[in-house]
């Protein structure tokens, strides 16, 4: 990497600084076989990313990560055109938690062909059950900004002796799927979760209050792969104010105060909050002033797709949008301040 320039993630712009090293990210996609209706699509939602300002990041400084439920993500192939759409979503971030990614993974791997050869995907496996849904939870993660550490496994409820077996009183009906990562030296777990829907909100306060739990009670063990622990998934809160939200938040964790003073959803609609990323911050200045939505839809999705029904667009993109936050991966002065007993 040349001396002399600071590489930015960015898709459309690369800054300068002299005398700082860093890398390119926002790396060209693969285009081979691109129509042009693809391509203007491309422009059309390049312009709808670029409303979001989404600040660069800077590597072994700042981290973009996003949470997204990309809508029954495998269930049914989708079109090419949908592919283009969704690799361009994902790589404006370092790291996304994916929701909804289906036992067949081939969309997956076509996304990460179109990404290019530095990125990379870590997943849960399929629940087969009619609660699991057949679902996945998967990380896709830029290697030049994040490196994956070795921890990939799913929350286990919290069990019990009975006679001989060992049991648990609570059922996740997707169980939260947590993987460890490093950036500058910045180490942290994320635990990403899809809560049930339910048929109706008090359905979902028990999974929800025992994943509290067990994120309160993960963050006090001494031996840990990262003491941050970054949650973030499709939790199926309407709001803030919901007691669904309180339960979430009662046992320590807390959202970025930019995402907290907002009033967006995450939702096409934008009016419901069911997407959430929190933290149990062993360095709380991690999250930087920086977060928001990405609105891809933006009131009519006809210039993407022009054929398609809203609904039916749903299952091409997606019916939530990407939440995303950025994180400070510099800890150098915290630990510093902290050993010198500031």
């Amino acid at each position: 990497m040349p001396i002399g320039k600071t590489w930015s993630r960015s898709s459309n712009r690369i800054s300068s600084h002299p005398g700082v090293a860093g890398f390119q990210a926002g790396s060209p996609l693969n285009y081979d076989g691109i129509t042009p209706e693809i391509a203007r699509g491309l422009l059309v939602l390049r312009e709808r990313i670029a409303q979001a300002k989404i600040p660069s990041s800077k590597l072994d400084e700042t981290l973009n990560i996003a949470t997204w439920n990309i809508r029954e993500f495998g269930k049914k192939p989708r079109t090419k055109t949908a592919l283009y759409y969704i690799a361009e979503i994902l790589r404006q971030f370092d790291l996304i938690g994916v929701q909804e990614v289906r036992d067949n993974l081939g969309d997956l791997k076509r996304v990460l062909e179109i990404l290019g050869p530095d990125w990379r995907a870590v997943y849960s496996d399929a629940l087969t059950d009619a609660g699991g849904n057949r679902e996945r939870i998967a990380y896709v993660y830029d290697r030049r900004a994040v490196a994956f550490t070795g921890l990939a496994a799913q929350a286990q409820p919290p069990r019990t002796k009975r006679g001989m077996e060992y049991l648990s009183d609570i059922s996740w009906w997707r169980r939260p799927y947590m993987v460890s990562f490093h950036s500058g030296n910045f180490d942290f777990v994320c635990l990403s979760a899809h809560i049930r829907w339910g048929n109706s909100e008090r359905d979902r306060l028990s999974e929800i209050e025992a994943l509290a739990d067990w994120v309160y009670t993960k963050a006090q063990e001494k031996d840990t792969d990262g003491k941050d622990l970054i949650v973030m998934g499709d939790f199926n809160v309407p709001s803030e104010k919901s007691p669904l939200f309180q339960a979430l938040t009662a046992r320590g964790l807390r959202v970025p105060d930019k995402l907290l003073r907002s009033t967006f959803g995450s939702n096409l609609e934008k009016n419901k909050r069911y997407d959430q990323i929190l933290q149990m911050p062993e360095y709380p200045e991690s999250f930087a002033n920086a977060g928001g939505v990405l609105d891809f839809y933006q009131g009519d999705h006809t210039p993407l797709f022009p054929r398609l029904t809203k609904q039916a667009m749903t299952y091409q993109l997606s019916d939530h949008l990407p939440l995303w936050v950025q994180i400070n991966t510099n800890t150098e002065e915290h630990m510093l301040r902290a050993t010198a007993g500031a």
